[in-house]
This record gives structure tokens, sequence and C-alpha cells, in this order.
């Protein structure tokens, strides 16, 4: 993966400068994994059709860390009581997914018989993504009361920003000539006709290193496994602000959409003395 070290090192400054701020004034911090299926829905099928989503399911892993304002580790103490040390959590990330993309529904039904539903049946591609970025987490009821005792349950709602490296991949099993053509993906008479005619002059198909910005959002719950750690659950939502994450940009009003992944992940996290 090709990654745009200069930006990606602004990010990683910007993470750290905040952490460390954060730490010189004695909030507490929190470390955790977290795993989970995901839903890439990108330009492969359509995008409302649940069988194309279901089928567009891979995986995800992450590391998290949590800046708690309502505790002080450097006094093991708690803060000043405002409804923001008590309601809000920030929360960064690294975290990986991945999903192999194939084609669902009526158009590579085998009742296509035409050759651009053999095209499209023989097409399939990968999206593989490199995450990092920051959330905002809030909490409507205390965090201090959670705290205080194991079995007790935190919902939570989140905002925030993610910076996302991908590396597509995009293959086929199609070709018509049977000749040095077979299995390009990059020529023309071997991918999905309606998707070159819709392109306006733009080749739907680039599997470059692409670098764009995402906004995440997320509702979840915490429980309150023992004093110092948690497990967790929750539902994410990713808006990419590109339609080129996997790899696959066609015009065809049946998904014109950029592309979008949710994410179900589980996770475990620790609370640092």
């Amino acid at each position: 993966m090709i990654i745009n070290l200069r930006q990606l090192l602004i990010i990683c400054v910007v993470i750290l400068t905040t952490q460390v701020s954060q730490a010189q004034l004695g909030f507490s911090h929190e470390v955790g994994v977290i795993t989970g299926p995901v839903q890439f829905r990108s330009d492969f099928g359509q995008r409302f059709n649940e069988e194309n989503n279901i089928g567009n399911t891979g995986y995800g892993i992450g590391l998290i860390h949590y800046i708690n304002f309502s505790y002080r580790a450097d006094c093991n103490c708690y803060t000043s009581d405002t409804y923001f040390n008590d309601h809000f959590k920030l929360r960064s990330e690294i975290s990986y997914n991945k999903t192999k993309l194939d084609h669902f529904g009526r158009w590579v039904d085998g009742s296509q018989f035409g050759i651009d539903g053999q095209r499209l049946r023989a097409h399939s591609g990968e999206a593989n993504n490199f995450d990092i970025g920051m959330q905002l987490e809030y909490f409507p009821l205390s965090i201090r009361a959670f705290s205080s005792h194991t079995g007790g349950w935190a919902p939570f709602i989140s905002l925030g920003a993610h910076y996302t490296m991908s590396s597509p991949k995009q293959f086929t099993t199609f070709g018509r000539d049977g000749g040095p053509s077979d299995n390009n993906i990059f020529n023309p008479d071997n991918i999905y006709g309606p998707w070159i005619a819709a392109s306006g002059g733009e080749y739907p198909i680039n599997v470059d290193p692409i670098n764009a910005w995402s906004v995440v959002s997320s509702i979840g719950t915490r429980y309150k496994l023992t004093i110092l750690s948690d497990l967790m659950i929750d539902l994410r939502f990713q808006y990419y602000f590109s339609d080129w994450i996997d790899g696959l940009n066609h015009k065809l009003p049946s998904n014109k959409f950029n592309d979008v992944l949710i994410w179900l992940n589980f996770g475990y996290i620790y609370y640092l003395d």
C-alpha cells in the first residue's frame, strides 16, 4: 500500500499532540481492541439490494484509545464535576477492513445469457482499507456512575472523521478473443458495457492506491465487566468522500453514490491506571 506519508504524519502529530496535552491535564486513558463484520456498500451491485449488501460482507479489526475526562490518573480522583467531563470521551483509532466484492441480484442471474451478463458475472473485486481517525463519544448517562460498579450499561453515540488509505483490487475471468486480453480488467471488451457508455470517457476502474477523508458515526453501548474493563458493541456508519474506495466508479443511476461502510464491531476496553 502506498501511503501519502506527509498527510499521515500530520494526522498522527495532531492525534499525539491532543493526547499528550490531555495527559498533562491529568485525564485518564483507556485502550482496547475491536473486531467484527463489515458491509461494504459500493458500486458492486445495486445499493439498496439486500442480497448484494449481505453478500459483500468482510471483516474489520482495530486498536482504539480513549481519553476519559471524568477521572484523573495523576491523583486517582475524579475531575471537576462538569457535564462535559461526565458525558463525553475522545476516541482515537487505527483500524483495517477487508471485503471481497461481487455482484448479486437480477443483473447477474443465470437468466442473463447476453454478453454483458457474462461480463458482470465474471467481475469481482476487493476493498482493503487502512483507517486512522478520531471520534467524540457522547454518553447520555453518567460516566462516573457507570465506572463505580460492575454490571452496568453505558449507551453512547459518536461522531468523527477518519482518513482512509485504500488499496483496491479488481478482477475478471472474462476474455472474448481467447488471447492475451483474457482476464484483463483494463480491456474495455471484458467489462460490463453500460459502464463504458455511462462513464463519459473516464474508464470506470482504477486500482491505484486512494486516500480519502470520511465521516464516521456510530451508536452502541458498553457493559462494565470489571472495574477496570468493559465490553463494547457498536454499529458504525462510515461515509467516504470518494466513490473510488473499491476501485470501481461507474455512473449508472443504480449506484451513483459514494462508497459506504457499515461495521458491527465488538470490543474489549481496559482502563489504564
